[in-house]
């Protein structure tokens, strides 16, 4: 279908048994949410709010809650758009079967934007931004904030629209410092086109001029996520995604989405900064209270009838994994085009996405000699780690395998792959000093860290081991060991207090397990945790507590470590401390007095009587 708007995607998901309206009275103050993430977790349907507390705005959540709904959405485009990207990457085809190729040429049509001035259903009134659905979703939010932003600005040195960066950044409309329906706070991370824009705007002393757009077409809202190079523009995917052209006009020199249900337009003038935050994030914790770009609100407009369309994230998975699933199905072989002998690349959504990376490549530097190890990888992860938001990979586990049956999409089996391969004297390299993600906070300051590689190519070396071997529970300060998958084990120990006493206590560790290795074969990571029976539960724990608390440089240590000319390796199992520490942030928790007030909702003769 090529929706038009918003509600015309409701009208169709309701008609086909994927909506609910929700008709009681709810409040936007962690109501909305909890509803929200219990019927995510149910895999229920898209909801319609009609009755949102303090605003005359009805909102909608869940659209893309699950892929089958994602897919459903874009049925009648999804096809020419792979197709397009296919196209791309291998040019040739569309010369040699042309007739085959002829849908998606006609697809590309819908690319160019449209500049449409005379119908603008989006400017039918002006109104505040304490008129909207002010929906905060976690307790320790710091007010409420637009959480499926279209955030839109322009190149001060190249303006217009197919310069443009349209991107998901997150706003906050209320809370801390900012003044009331004139000030927002706009939050963007590292290697985002936006960045480019407001440096250029800087340089010249001038402010950056900035449209966010909510709702429309659900094709405008994936692509603001879409992971388009630099200089392409999102409105064109949009096109072609949405199979309608993307409509916009002017107004006081800001850019207005037509089709949008709401835009507000602002500006953002060098150095003024306010703290934004904190807001539960997608990495399961509340990113923190920090300086970010102000907006001063120029105005805001809603067309008759607006739905505010929002989500709700925390620890994965949530509705957003959904966008990453839907950009794999959509993308395929777009990301290895870009890089030389990559196969495959999996941002592992139990562990925040970025923490986490698994990727296949090749081994085709040395087909001569009869012994393999990474050579090839090594260069294939230099350039993934130097690639767009794939560089803010934290852990970036790559591998090789010669009959091309590995999967980076099949976490258990891959990570069973490289622990049974992997060198742990050889095949670890560090990146000491260097940026990660704004919202992981297991670094050493804000977008502040350490990243390694984990490198596995050849014959298998080790035999992983199911059960805990004896050594393991005889520690001393080192209790209750499980079996997380094989070859990884967890174990608790006392709470972490800080990098002195750490020292001590692996200097502990590697003393009663150095006459043990051959003992520890089986074992490639141990994993000092706070609760080993909650990380040893199911992957979804392992990944997410390994994965999100560990800096790489400062908590990975090893069993008869050694440095050889500078390279860091253990005999041992390596070791990983995944302990809360405490600059990291608090997770995001459910509140017990909402869950329980919500359950009217699902109750007999309420709104979601029938979902879980």
């Amino acid at each position: 279908m090529n929706y038009p708007s918003l509600e015309a995607c409701l009208i169709d998901l309701e008609k086909n048994g994927q909506l609910i309206r929700i008709k009681e009275e709810v409040d936007p103050f962690l109501e909305m949410a909890a509803i929200h993430l219990r019927v995510y977790e149910a895999k229920g349907p898209a909801l319609l709010f009609e009755n949102v507390k303090g605003s005359k705005f009805r909102a909608a959540s869940n659209i893309f809650g699950t892929l089958e709904r994602s897919k459903f959405i874009f049925r009648d485009t999804i096809a020419s758009v792979q197709q397009l990207i296919e196209l791309k990457n291998d040019p040739i085809k569309a010369i040699k079967s042309p007739l085959q190729n002829a849908s998606a040429a006609l697809a590309a049509l819908k690319a160019l934007p449209l500049k449409n001035p005379w119908s603008k259903p989006v400017m039918y009134e002006e109104i505040k931004i304490s008129d909207l659905p002010l929906i905060q979703h976690w307790p320790m939010d710091g007010g409420a904030f637009v959480t499926l932003p279209q955030v839109y600005t322009e190149d001060i040195d190249q303006p217009g629209i197919m310069k443009s960066n349209l991107g998901m950044y997150r706003i906050q409309l209320n809370g801390n410092d900012y003044i009331k329906d004139k000030e927002i706070g706009l939050h963007y991370q590292l290697h985002r086109g936006i960045g480019v824009h407001q440096t250029k705007a800087n340089a010249k002393g001038q402010p950056l001029k900035v449209s966010c757009f909510v709702g429309g077409p659900p094709s405008h809202t994936l692509s603001a996520v879409m992971p388009l190079p630099e200089g392409i523009s999102e409105m064109t995917f949009a096109g072609v995604l949405g199979g309608r052209r993307f409509r916009y006009t002017y107004d006081d020199g800001y850019c207005i989405s037509t089709d949008a249900d709401f835009v507000i337009t602002g500006e953002v003038y060098p150095g003024e900064n306010k703290p934004e935050g904190p807001f539960g994030d997608h990495l399961g914790y509340y990113s923190l209270k920090h300086d970010f770009p102000l907006m001063k609100v120029h105005k805001v407009y809603a067309k008759k009838d607006a739905i505010w369309s929002f989500t709700v994230v925390g620890r994965p998975p949530q509705e957003d994994t959904s966008f990453g699933e839907l950009i794999h199905e959509i993308t395929g072989a777009a990301i290895p085009q870009e890089v030389p002998g990559l196969k495959e690349v999996h941002a592992v959504d139990a562990a925040g996405v970025h923490p986490l990376l698994l990727a296949v490549g090749s081994e085709r530097y040395t087909p001569y000699t009869p012994t393999k190890q990474p050579a090839e990888l090594l260069t294939i992860a230099n350039h993934v780690l130097g690639t767009g938001q794939l560089s803010l990979a934290k852990f970036l586990f790559i591998a090789a395998d010669d009959t091309n049956q590995l999967r980076a999409h099949h976490v258990f089996d891959f990570m069973k792959y490289i622990l049974e391969r992997i060198n742990l004297q050889r095949d670890i390299h560090f990146y000491t000093n260097t940026t990660i993600d704004t919202l992981d906070y297991s670094g050493t300051g804000l977008n502040t860290g350490s990243k390694v590689v984990l490198a596995a190519y050849g014959e298998p070396i080790r035999t992983l081991a199911t059960e805990v071997p004896k050594v393991l529970n005889d520690l001393t300060s080192f209790e209750q060991a499980k079996v997380v998958m094989p070859g990884v084990v967890a174990i608790k120990t006392k709470p972490f207090t800080n990098y002195e006493t750490v020292k001590e206590e692996m200097k502990m560790l590697n003393y009663q397990l150095y006459d043990s290795v051959e003992q520890l074969k089986g074992v490639a990571i141990l994993v000092v945790c706070d609760d080993s029976a909650f990380v040893a539960a199911n992957m979804r724990n392992y990944l997410w507590v390994t994965y999100t608390r560990c800096n790489p440089s400062h908590d990975m240590h090893g069993i008869k470590e050694s440095f050889v000319n500078k390279h860091w390796g253990c005999e041992g199992p390596l070791v990983i401390d995944a302990r809360i520490k405490p600059h990291h942030a608090p997770p995001v928790e459910k509140d017990p007095s909402v869950e329980k007030r919500i359950d009217r909702i699902f109750a007999k003769g309420g709104s979601l009587q029938n979902i879980a």
